[in-house]
This record gives C-alpha cells, structure tokens and sequence, in this order.
C-alpha cells in the first residue's frame, strides 16, 4: 500500500509528454497543457494497477493453496 502512495505523488511531481503531445500543448493554453499531463497520468495508472490486482489474487491464492 505504501508503494502505491508513493507512486501517487511522484507521479504529480514528473509530468512528461511524448513528442507529438509536446507539440500541441506548446501552441495552447496552460489550461490545456495540464488537461494532457493528467491524461497522461491517469493512463499510466491502469496497468500498474492492473499489475497490482494480479500479483494481489496471485499472492491469496498462493496462500489458501499453502
């Protein structure tokens, strides 16, 4: 749980784009420009969770077979 925490808030600190969102946001407003970090963000977050929410069910079936 504490991993999950830190990556919350590391992940506010270090927004970064790709090429082509770079781009884009450049030509616009700040309004804009933080709109696409956090989609980007939010996009990060699904398959780290999905990974979590395997290793979890993993883990608690390991422990009922054990």
């Amino acid at each position: 749980m504490r991993i999950i925490v830190l990556f919350l808030f590391v992940s506010q600190l270090s927004f970064s784009q790709c090429a082509m969102c770079k781009a884009v946001v450049e030509n616009g407003d700040s309004d804009m420009a933080k709109g696409v970090n956090s989609g980007i963000i939010y996009l990060m977050i699904f398959p780290y969770l999905f990974l979590a929410l395997g290793v979890y069910f993993l883990v608690k079936r390991y422990k009922k077979n054990r």
